[in-house]
């Protein structure tokens, strides 16, 4: 299928009104990788809350705010990762997982979803600068990472893609946090850190478990680039490399840096593993799954630890 979105997908039988909506949910779902826009939506609200804590300030005073920073930076993301499906549907085309997005079947035209991309970037951007300057200046520096730089220049050429698009997703509490104060400060940079360090083990993972897609694809990760050794290794580092940031967050609470400690040590255990087993993909699927269940605990627990009753 070309750039023009003239392709027609032809259905064998009418569906019903109810199926046709089934449909397009589903078709949405794909087309805003529904999983990874409220996995980036969610540390947005965990920077904004912790700033609202450290500031003391109320968010009965800044609902306005709150609002505001959330839609837009939804939209900011919805609109990169929509334009990340409107340019990869060659290589979509290719690997099993994404070979049913709408830009793949044609059932929604390719202009149409280049012109959505646009649209609610704008508009994310317009909510954004509402709020602040540097909350709107952040925004654009992970939507221009990962539409330029990752999806247009670095994903099909060079394993370092990894690197430029975990800067993509890390500004999100660097978001939320300067809707209400300055970004220079430790606990967003902390925060800022934990999401770049953690994307690379996760999408490593990804890249073992999809490695003959993303092969076939001819996209340039680390495990079909260098293989799977290389690619332990790499998730050992990042592995060390999260376990002292904890004890930069002491402000937030000796539980936070208990439990935080303690879901590191245990990734540690899980990335040392991996040396010690053949099974591969099963490993790579405990790494992915484990990555999955940290990321949601830590930041949850940044706000749980700092809710009024504790």
């Amino acid at each position: 299928m070309d750039k023009d979105g003239l392709t027609c997908h032809i259905q064998k039988a009418p569906l019903s009104n109810t199926g046709n909506r089934r449909s397009l949910i589903a078709d949405l779902k794909a087309l805003f990788k529904a999983s990874v826009l409220i996995a980036n939506v969610l540390p947005v609200f965990s920077g904004f809350w912790l700033a609202l804590y450290f500031t003391d300030a109320s968010l009965n005073d800044h609902w306005g705010d709150f609002f505001l920073i959330m839609i837009g930076s939804t939209l900011v993301m919805a609109g990169a990762l929509v334009l990340n499906n409107w340019y990869d549907v060659d290589i979509d085309s290719v690997m099993d997982r994404t070979k049913n997005r709408p830009t793949v079947t044609g059932t929604i035209s390719l202009n149409i979803v280049l012109t959505m991309g646009i649209v609610f970037t704008a508009i994310g951007f317009i909510l954004l600068l509402f709020t602040t300057l540097e909350a709107a200046i952040y925004g654009f520096v992970g939507w221009f990472t990962y539409v330029f730089l990752y999806t247009m220049w670095s994903k099909r050429r060079y394993t370092f893609n990894t690197v430029i698009g975990s800067v993509s997703g890390a500004v999100s509490p660097l978001i939320g946090w300067t809707a209400i104060e300055s970004g220079f400060h430790v606990v967003p940079m902390m925060l800022f850190l934990i999401l770049f360090i953690w994307q690379m083990p996760h999408t490593f993972a990804i890249a073992m478990r999809k490695y003959n897609e993303y092969k076939a694809a001819g996209v340039a990760m680390l495990p079909v680039v260098r293989g799977f050794a290389v690619t332990k290794r790499q998730i050992l580092a990042y592995a060390v490399c999260l376990l002292p940031l904890p004890f930069f967050l002491m402000s937030i609470g000796m539980t936070f840096v208990i439990i935080a400690t303690l879901l590191n040590v245990g990734w540690l255990v899980v990335s040392i593993y991996g040396f010690f087993t053949q099974k591969n993909q099963q490993w790579a699927r405990l790494v992915f799954l484990y990555s999955v269940n940290y990321i949601m605990i830590i930041f949850l627990l940044v706000v749980i630890v700092t809710l009024p009753i504790f």
